[in-house]
């Protein structure tokens, strides 16, 4: 398929064919669901816990005899049914990442380049080249372009004027394109790739 490629000022520069075979895919979203919910579960710092029985302080003698009481027998004040007693089954420390598919995760990155293509949401520039670091000058190109939510990708080096202007602009994020990921791109309304990142893209998922 073809895309008209623009510029930051949102003039036609050309022309650039776009694979189908990454582009260009029916939308599966159970595999976006699956790749989204491994991303978020490896940032899962799994630091959550409750303490078991052994952990709790207190004595471990029997509250009462077992028998003859009239009550329920018990055998330890450190149990759930009393108060600061411990917590059944209740969260344990640890990591909460899977695996998943390396073949799964290349899909999954495919089908949202081509949600973004297929819901006319994705722009193909020339450069983000900028001629200074200044956050007003770039707030006021984008929000002309009506780039409100975007991700912006970069090749393989993003351009330091232009990451440095946007580093405080709320909703906008710029990545280079070996950091392009499923959750970035399907968190943000605009995708934005320049020429260099679609040709890595695609020599990377072809």
């Amino acid at each position: 398929m073809k895309l008209t490629v623009r510029n930051l000022d949102n003039e036609g520069v050309g022309d650039i064919e776009l694979d189908d075979d990454v582009f260009g895919l029916p939308i599966r979203r159970d595999i976006l669901a699956r790749v989204v919910n491994w991303q978020l579960a490896k940032r899962r710092a799994g630091t959550h816990k409750t303490k078991g029985i052994s952990e709790i302080r207190g004595s471990t003698k029997k509250p009462y005899k077992q028998k003859g009481t009239g009550r329920a027998r018990q055998g330890s004040l450190r149990s759930p049914q009393f108060r600061g007693g411990a917590r059944i089954f209740g969260p344990v420390a640890g990591p909460h990442a899977f695996d998943l598919q390396k073949k799964v995760r290349r899909l999954g990155l495919k089908i949202a380049l081509s949600a973004k293509q297929d819901e006319g949401k994705l722009v193909v520039i020339d450069t983000v080249h900028i001629d200074g670091p200044k956050t007003k000058a770039l707030r006021a190109r984008l929000a002309a372009l009506g780039w409100d939510s975007v991700l912006i990708i970069d090749g393989s080096v993003v351009e330091e004027n232009f990451a440095r202007a946007a580093r405080n602009l709320p909703r906008v994020d710029v990545l280079p394109q070996q950091g392009a990921n499923v959750y970035d791109i399907l968190r943000r309304d605009t995708l934005v790739l320049t020429r260099e990142a679609v040709r890595h893209l695609e020599a990377r998922l072809k």
